[in-house]
């Protein structure tokens, strides 16, 4: 293994968005296409050794043992968590896990496929129940809402985003502080760390003007570092 590999922290990476495989239609895509990588695989790479993971409470395809060796995850945009998927998060946040959390409630990403088709990702955020544990609800900003939205000195492309709330009272052992008038709440919980952002838009595949990958290194740089 190279220097330049060992020294990269691991981060797990699930997500139903084309951001590590693409849209490939077959097999053979996936293994030959010439297609150049999403540019938010390339960013995350500059820092993370990515570790693509299809579940987290399950000993099928990634175990809990294996969420467990990892310190940072990355999850954006998933199909629908499991029972076991939401108490496996929720216990590896607590224990000292820092979490980057991408819920979407309506995406304007780009697919190749129409809706319904099992290769394209998920349009509606489905909202993981942990998300309540951890003491926060999840609205719609609406249609055609798409301001101009700070977070820590760089702008966020939002369009169609979600904004975030506390519940009341407070859950214990959790903290919460909303930010960029609700898109974004950071959470202590337990020892751990979680930053949940209510739209994707960051992450979409065309960016002429490179502003979605500021803001992408501007949410990794606060979830992570």
């Amino acid at each position: 293994m190279a220097a330049r590999e060992q020294a990269r922290p691991a981060l797990g990476l699930m997500t139903s968005l084309p951001i590590y495989w693409g849209e490939p239609a077959e097999l053979a895509d996936l293994l030959n296409s010439p297609a150049d990588p999403h540019w938010a695989r390339s960013l995350l790479e500059e820092q993370f050794m990515l570790v693509p993971l299809d579940s987290l409470g399950t000993t099928e395809g990634a175990s809990q043992a294996e969420l467990a060796q990892l310190d940072r995850l990355m999850v954006a945009q998933p199909r629908a968590l499991t029972a076991a998927d939401n108490v496996a998060l929720d216990g590896w946040v607590r224990s000292g896990g820092r979490l980057l959390l991408v819920l979407d409630p309506m995406m304007t990403e780009h697919s190749a496929y129409p809706v319904g088709d099992r290769r394209r990702f998920n349009d509606v955020a489905l909202i993981p129940p942990v998300l309540e544990r951890w003491g926060l609800s999840l609205g719609y900003a609406g249609a055609g809402a798409s301001p101009q939205i700070r977070f820590n000195g760089v702008n966020l492309p939002v369009e169609e985003y979600g904004v975030l709330a506390l519940r009341t009272p407070a859950p214990a052992a959790v903290d919460c502080a909303l930010k960029a008038g609700g898109v974004i709440a950071i959470c202590r919980v337990g020892e751990g760390r979680a930053l949940i952002a209510a739209d994707a838009a960051f992450l979409n595949h065309e960016d002429t003007d490179l502003s979605r990958r500021d803001a992408a290194r501007a949410l990794i740089q606060a979830a992570f570092n």
